[in-house]
């Protein structure tokens, strides 16, 4: 009946909801066409190569990297939900989502200058545990990454679909359809030669970056009322860090956080993408890059939406939003439909260590990109079906978000230490991922039944349930590990790791070429993939910053800011409050420097080599014309 009553009134009409969701997705997919013909045109990075198209050839340089990086890591969940946490607990819910991304980002820097050290060659984490451990490992850690890929993706579809339909009352589930068609026609489209790969992807997060950092602001609050105090705030004040509930959402999202990250190929990506010496500077500067997003944005539009629920405008005016419309996560779709009125991972885990693993052991660069492209399409298609199960199911955004951890937080010790701990062995990882994720499933039934009296889909989504599994997961998980790695514990000297090969070795395509030139061609491209012993010191000086830098960080936003405030009781003045605000703004404009302005002045050598060559094309065209 709340449902009813507060109704969410779209303010747009469907046919702008259609003109987004298949307008904007083709254009973006046809600008990312546009410049990977062109980037294959006129340099020598062509996105046919298997090496291009999955690792951007090792060389992405930092700045486009931590775009990619915000770009990544800014999905529905971060723009829905941390405003969602905002409207429901006040400031300290932003500042807490934002602890939950930001310090997993820092320490998995530590992790991607492992990766440069120990797989450089590698194209996914499966691939290193299988060279690693072998084939039952490896399943398992496959399952868990296509899991962390279907939370995801869900979250994506069924946030946006929720935002649409609210917005525009374009129905949900033909939000999902059309979503889905308008990635796979591009492919059809451009058939065969469809070959964005993966610098297209960061290209295309730098776009995404930038119109989300240009987006138009929503201006200040003059104040929030507390006719509806929070539960376990000061005063039930929204304007506090003194806040139970949002402590214990803090936990949950950390949890969360840390599986997203370990778990998602994505990440793995950009840290084998990136140049071996800007790997660790590449996840600094995203790490603090992305906490502008849910600190900046999420304590403007969620607070603001706090404070307008008795604006005629407010979309369920004059009552607040319902609970399914908060857990969807709309709080900041409403706060903006007042304040500004109208105004690819999963085929490289599907291809290069199921399809090449189990399938064609001996398939070649070419063939490799060549089936990407048909298990995009059919991801795409599952996508869309899971997504309209998850919906007629009644799950939605805040449920799937607030559960990931209790799914995937047992892998992730697992999974983190597989390139970093020489005395791992494959007897500890396969316990302590399944008997962690037993444990989880267990401590998440019990905490829901003792803490809430019954277990329903709601309760199970509630924090408590999800800190009580998440954590049990994840602690029990890595005690396994390690326990019982150092009962027998082995002496790994990741060679096997280091030498994984680079699809693009040449004498897979063609056997009858000279041997000698074969030689030559297979150790250039060795040369390219792996770390010499010179490149050591540097890679080990980098790992010790990004020791330092995640350690010093986690202490300051998880500990030294909000603890104190937390057990002092403060409730922000009105001078603090601005000053709060200010900080977020500021913070977001070095971010959008760092995400939008460095990735172009670093490459601004093959920006002016691109234009250089379509000039040249240009001025042909004009001189064929005269003749």
């Amino acid at each position: 009946m709340a449902s009813e009553i507060s109704d969410f009134k779209p303010l747009l009409e469907q046919s702008v909801g259609y003109g987004v969701v298949i307008g904007v997705g083709f254009f973006f997919a046809f600008v990312m066409l546009l410049l990977t013909h062109l980037q294959a045109t006129f340099t020598d990075m062509s996105p046919r190569s298997s090496e291009e198209f999955i690792a951007a050839s090792r060389n992405v340089k930092p700045g486009l990297v931590c775009c990619g990086i915000v770009s990544a890591w800014t999905w529905s969940a971060t723009l829905l939900q941390s405003s969602t946490a905002a409207y429901t607990f006040g400031i300290s819910g932003p500042w807490w989502y934002g602890v939950g991304g930001t310090i997993q980002l820092a320490i998995f820097g530590m992790v991607a200058a492992k990766v440069k050290m120990n797989a450089n060659g590698a194209h996914t984490f499966l691939e290193i545990v299988k060279v690693r451990f072998g084939t039952g490992p490896h399943l398992l850690f496959t399952f868990y990454a296509f899991l962390c890929i279907m939370v995801v993706c869900g979250s994506l579809l069924l946030g946006g679909a929720a935002t649409v339909n609210a917005l525009t009352g374009m129905n949900t589930s033909v939000y999902v359809i059309v979503g889905c068609v308008s990635y796979i026609i591009p492919y059809i489209l451009y058939s065969h030669n469809c070959t964005r790969g993966l610098r297209a992807t960061f290209v295309c997060d730098w776009s995404h970056t930038l119109i989300f950092g240009t987006a138009p602001a929503t201006g200040g609050l003059s104040g929030i009322g507390i006719e509806s105090p929070v539960l376990g705030n000061k005063d039930g004040s929204y304007l506090t860090m003194k806040s139970n509930q949002g402590l214990v959402f803090g936990a949950a999202t950390i949890l969360s956080g840390f599986s997203g990250i370990f778990c998602d190929q994505g990440y793995w990506q950009r840290a084998i993408a990136s140049h071996p010496t800007s790997t660790t500077k590449a996840y600094m500067l995203g790490g603090l890059s992305w906490f502008a997003v849910p600190f900046a944005f999420a304590s403007c539009l969620g607070l603001a939406a706090r404070a307008l629920l008795h604006d005629p405008r407010f979309p369920t005016f004059p009552n607040p939003l319902s609970p399914s419309q908060i857990s969807a996560g709309l709080a900041a779709p409403a706060a903006a439909a007042v304040v500004m009125g109208k105004g690819g991972a999963v085929a490289v885990l599907l291809v290069v260590f199921i399809y090449k693993t189990y399938f064609r052991p001996k398939a070649n660069g070419r063939e490799i990109v060549k089936v990407s492209h048909c298990f995009i399409c059919f991801w795409a298609v599952w996508m869309g079906c899971w997504a309209a199960i998850l919906h007629k199911a009644q799950i939605d955004l805040g449920w799937l978000m607030n559960n990931r951890g209790v799914v995937l937080s047992p892998a992730v010790i697992p999974i983190g230490l597989t390139v970093t701990w020489r005395k791992l062995t494959a007897p500890a990882v396969f316990s302590g991922a399944i008997i962690g994720a037993v444990l989880g499933m267990v401590a998440w039934m019990v905490g829901c039944l003792k803490i809430y009296g019954e277990i329903n889909i709601p309760n199970l989504a509630a924090p408590y349930s999800a800190v009580c599994s998440g954590l049990t997961g994840l602690l029990f998980s890595g005690l396994i590990t390690v326990g019982v790695s150092l009962i027998r514990p082995a002496n790994y000297d990741f060679q096997g790791t280091r030498a994984i090969a680079n699809l693009d070795d040449i004498s897979s395509y063609n056997e009858n070429i000279d041997q000698a030139k074969q030689e030559k061609q297979t150790e250039s491209v060795s040369k390219s993939a792996n770390c010499y012993p010179a490149d050591m010191p540097l890679l080990k000086a980098a790992f010790r910053r990004a020791l330092w830098y995640s350690s010093t960080l986690t202490f300051i936003v998880a500990f030294l800011i909000p603890i104190p405030m937390f057990f002092s009781h403060y409730v922000f003045s009105k001078s603090f409050y601005m000053f709060w605000v200010s900080t977020s703004i500021i913070w977001a404009l070095l971010s959008g420097t760092f995400s939008v302005v460095l990735p172009v002045w670093e490459s601004r050598k093959e920006i002016g080599t691109i234009l250089k060559g379509c000039l040249g094309l240009l001025r042909g065209h004009a001189a064929g014309r005269k003749v």
